[in-house]
């Protein structure tokens, strides 16, 4: 699991073979993003280029601006889970699909 720091943060990793290194999200945005993402796959699986509109829809309009990019966000948030398991991305050829199974 990534590690919450005293800021309060979250170290998203990425599962790319070989890239160190994480990146530092505000636990609130980690905490939001990931649980409009888990809402999104529990109703099935998502494209990953419908992704960042369905989770835009998820966030109460009061938050889109402290959020920064929503886009930027999701992926970051969409790595770590990936590095959790869980989340998949399907394999085959094709757009990128992901799922909540392996």
């Amino acid at each position: 699991m990534a590690a919450v720091s005293s800021g309060d943060r979250v170290n998203c990793r990425t599962p790319t073979p070989g890239k160190k290194g994480t990146t530092r999200i505000p636990k609130w945005k980690f905490d939001l993003i990931r649980e409009c993402i888990l809402a999104e796959l529990r109703e099935g699986d998502v494209p990953f280029v419908q992704l960042r509109t369905r989770v835009a829809s998820r966030v109460p309009a009061k938050v889109h601006d402290r959020l920064g990019s929503i886009g930027w966000q999701v992926t970051t948030v969409k790595l770590e889970l990936k590095c959790r398991r869980e989340l998949f991305r399907r394999h085959g050829k094709g757009p990128q699909i992901l799922t909540m199974r392996e």
